[in-house]
C-alpha cells in the first residue's frame, strides 16, 4: 500500500477492514511457536513427500489451504487483540504484517533452521503461490 500511496498519490478506502495474507511468513510463525501444528498422519505424508526434515506438500493440498486459513483467522485475532492493547495508539494490519508477524516470522525461521531460513512447512510451488 505504501508505494502506491507515497509514488502515486493513490488512498485506500476502508484499510481498516482489510484482512492479511496467507504469506509462509505468517503461517510458518504459527507453526514454529506451536500455534498450528500437523496432525500425525499429515506430518508423515509431508516427511516422505520431502525425503528431508521439513514436510511438503503441493500449493493445493488440503494441508497447505487449511493452514493458510488458520492464518488468516489467527492474525485477525492477533491483530483485534494487540489493537485493544494499544492504548491511543492506532496500528494498520499492514504494520502488524510487517513489523509483527513477518519480521518475527523471520526471525524465528533463522533460530529454528540457520541453513536455510526456510518456512517449517514447504509447500511445492512455481512461485505463484506464497
Amino acid at each position: 500500500m505504501v508505494p502506491f500511496q507515497r509514488i502515486l498519490g493513490l488512498q485506500w478506502k476502508n484499510a481498516d477492514a482489510l484482512t492479511a495474507l496467507p504469506e509462509y511468513r505468517n503461517g510458518g510463525l504459527f507453526v514454529d511457536l506451536g500455534v498450528l501444528s500437523l496432525k500425525s498422519e499429515t506430518l508423515e505424508r509431508g516427511l516422505k513427500a520431502s525425503g528431508s526434515q521439513l514436510p511438503q506438500f503441493s500449493a493445493g493440498d488440503d494441508a497447505i489451504v487449511e493452514w493458510r486459513a488458520m492464518t488468516l483467522v489467527l492474525i485477525d485475532k492477533l491483530y483485534a487483540t494487540v489493537l485493544k492493547k494499544m492504548d491511543g495508539v492506532h496500528l494498520s494490519m499492514a504494520q502488524l504484517l510487517e513489523a509483527g508477524t513477518w519480521k518475527s516470522g523471520r526471525e524465528v525461521a533463522q533460530q529454528q533452521r540457520p541453513q536455510t531460513k526456510s518456512s517449517p512447512i514447504i509447500i511445492e510451488s512455481d512461485g505463484t503461490v506464497f
